[in-house]
């Protein structure tokens, strides 16, 4: 009889501390094959892989594309490079991002879905917005198990606060407690599972992630058009239906969450405001100047009072702009978890704009 012999961890903010602390208590025949995403930068290529063989059990390394997947050990995104399974082999993509993310959590959950479906088991760790949801519901959805670190546990909670939203999360729990119940997961034989999701769409999501070429693949068919354009590319997206999860796709193949991209709208407010902040304070440079060339050609009169009056109305519109740039409700979730969005749609960026009107 099968049993779950794949484990597909991921974690973001946080997850330098916590994923050494569950890799240590795994063990030496663990009996699955493990796979963990952080997000990281470039430079942080290897770093991960090199902490688990100081406190772990298991040989770690960083995931070498078209390699063969072994039992008892764990393979490590590499930056820049979706960590994706294909078959028995590990894949390496620089396929599209996902939240402005490669690798991407939800990437390597959804390949592991496609390819183990009820042999995996889904682990979504400490971190911020709502990267991994998508994924841990796909596992669900294909027969797999799923495990939420405790959000009062997660330095970053917004993660398994998202998860345990949108996902029936089978347990909940320390990192301390989490290996022990892999380890006894991994050795209880599978019972028949109902699986849900159509294999159409969960093929054409990794096909993307794999080959790049979304519009071909039919991205289109993943779900109906959205109102939102692409942050990255500025293409059309659909809206993705994942149980109650909405999360959106461009025809390019970039892919967001409703946090990311609501960081993205709130960004490009701020952009937007700061631009018109400045080119008033142009406008109102010129009109003194060409206020005060007038009143030394001609003297006083209809001209200068006209371009006093419109500096004046300038000055106004800046003095607002101004007020609105230092309000604490812009920037309060900017740089945080703004990510715990509990709906399923972006929040209206245009409402800063609403609170300059009523200035």
């Amino acid at each position: 009889m099968a049993n779950r012999d794949t484990i597909v961890i991921g974690a973001s903010a946080g997850g330098v501390e916590a994923l050494p602390k569950l890799i240590s208590g795994l063990p030496a025949d663990l009996g699955a094959a493990v796979f963990v995403t952080m997000h990281m930068s470039a430079r942080d290529s290897g770093f991960l892989a090199d902490r688990f063989n100081f406190v772990g059990n298991l040989p770690a390394t960083r995931a070498v594309d078209g390699e063969l997947i072994q039992k008892n050990h764990i393979y490590c995104a590499a930056a820049d490079r979706h960590l994706m399974l294909q078959g028995n082999r590990v894949r390496l993509s620089s396929g599209p991002r996902e939240s402005h993310a490669r690798p991407s959590i939800d990437v390597l959950f959804r390949s592991a879905a496609f390819e183990r479906q009820e042999r995996v088991i889904g682990v979504v760790l400490t971190g911020m917005l709502d990267d991994g949801t998508a994924g841990l519901w796909t596992i669900k959805d294909r027969g797999g198990l799923t495990i939420v670190q405790s959000p009062e546990e997660a330095p970053h909670p917004s993660m398994p606060e998202s998860a345990l939203r949108h996902v029936q999360v089978d347990h909940v729990l320390k990192i301390a407690e989490i290996p022990a119940v892999l380890a006894s997961l991994v050795k209880a034989p599978i019972t028949e599972r109902k699986i849900g999701m159509p294999d159409e769409k969960l093929r054409i999501e990794n096909q993307i992630a794999l080959d790049n070429n979304a519009l071909e693949l039919g991205v289109r068919k993943l779900g109906a058009a959205s109102f939102y354009t692409c942050p990255e590319c500025h293409g059309s997206m659909v809206a993705v239906k994942d149980g109650s999860f909405t999360r959106y796709r461009c025809h390019t193949g970039h892919g967001f969450t409703p946090s990311a991209l609501s960081t993205h709208s709130r960004q490009n407010v701020e952009k937007t405001l700061w631009s018109a902040l400045a080119q008033l304070e142009e406008r109102e440079v010129l009109l003194e100047e060409m206020q005060r060339t007038v009143r030394d050609l001609s003297g006083a009169g209809q001209t200068t009072d006209a371009y006093g009056a419109e500096r004046h109305e300038v000055q106004r519109f800046a003095k607002r702009l101004r007020q609105l740039l230092t309000d604490p409700a812009l920037h309060e979730e900017a740089n945080g978890d703004e990510a715990k969005s509990h709906g399923s749609e972006p929040p209206d960026a245009a409402a800063s704009l609403d609170r300059a009107r009523d200035m």
